[in-house]
């Protein structure tokens, strides 16, 4: 969830504008009920300027029983057979909500790319692997339905930052939980996107993350530990103003996938935290780091193979 912003006049003025005014007020309504819901969040203000008319939105889809198994999708308004991005926000393994993440749904889509933004559980109502569980089947039922969103289930990136990061990994890395619900993490994914992820952090120190992975020191809950060199191409991207994530997990991951033969590319941005890493999806914060455009040439680079052999 990005932090605190400064707006530029540019944005202000945008939003003083008639147009504006009126889509903040259609949209106050439905923030009321949110806040009311789970409290202010910062990325509300970057979802005020999310554009309009570039894409089409499939809200509170279910893909089980549970309240916090829904999901959202974000999809071009033009265009079939399209890459597929689900994105699995951060939040400690303790919180987080899809709705924050309209911004990036809809820069996606407006790059051509379908964008699923699943919910999962969280302690201390769920513990590890419970939210891996549902990342896993928010990912199938994604691949199931991507020709009903017009995408293509074979050009399927997994993607998360921060504990979000840590889920994408587990899934591309540990083939367990993708073939618990009938995927190959080796053969139906086309890559894997870290955005300031915790891939390696044994020992663990905090009682909460104690709690939630079940002890300090269990290696079955890291990432790296289940490298092979066969999982699909990875990028993984950090923040050089991260304290709350040591940038060294994604060094030692992407060290653990080259040693193991694998494809990783890595990127490292120098005005951004943790918060502003995440937030530079959106229009007001873009200046900040080239996250999208180095998101997009990936996911369109690691998807090409699977669309001319599809």
């Amino acid at each position: 969830m990005p932090g605190r912003k400064k707006l530029t006049s540019a944005t202000v003025r945008r939003a003083a504008s008639p147009a504006h005014a009126d889509a903040l007020h259609a949209r106050r309504p439905r923030l009321r009920e949110r806040w009311a819901e789970r409290g202010f969040a910062a990325a509300d203000l970057l979802n005020l300027w999310t554009p309009a008319g570039r894409f089409q939105h499939h809200k509170s889809l279910a893909y089980g029983n549970a309240p916090r198994q829904q999901l959202d999708v974000y999809r071009p308004r033009r265009g079939d057979r399209a890459p597929m991005v689900v994105f699995f926000y951060g939040g400690s393994w303790q919180s987080g909500a899809r709705d924050l993440y309209a911004f990036l749904g809809a820069s996606l889509a407006a790059q051509g790319i379908v964008t699923v933004v699943p919910d999962y559980s969280v302690y201390p109502a769920a513990r590890f692997p419970a939210f891996l569980e549902d990342s896993a089947r928010a990912a199938a039922f994604a691949r199931t339905h991507a020709s009903e969103w017009g995408a293509d289930p074979e050009r399927l990136v997994l993607m998360g930052h921060s504990a979000g990061a840590h889920i994408a990994a587990m899934l591309a890395c540990d083939p367990q939980w993708l073939a618990a619900v009938g995927l190959d993490a080796h053969r139906d994914l086309a890559g894997l996107i870290g955005l300031a992820g915790p891939y390696d952090f044994l020992p663990i120190e905090s009682r909460v993350l104690q709690a939630i992975f079940g002890g300090p020191g269990r290696a079955e809950t890291q990432p790296i530990s289940f490298v092979s060199g066969r999982e699909p191409p990875a990028l993984l991207i950090t923040a050089q103003r991260d304290v709350l994530v040591e940038p060294g997990n994604s060094k030692r991951f992407a060290a653990r996938i080259r040693e193991m033969g694998g494809r990783v590319e890595e990127r490292s941005y120098g005005r951004v935290n943790h918060f502003t890493l995440i937030g530079a999806f959106a229009p007001a914060l873009r200046v900040l780091a080239p996250v999208l455009r180095d998101v997009d040439a990936f996911v369109w680079q690691v998807t090409a193979r699977q669309a001319r052999s599809g």
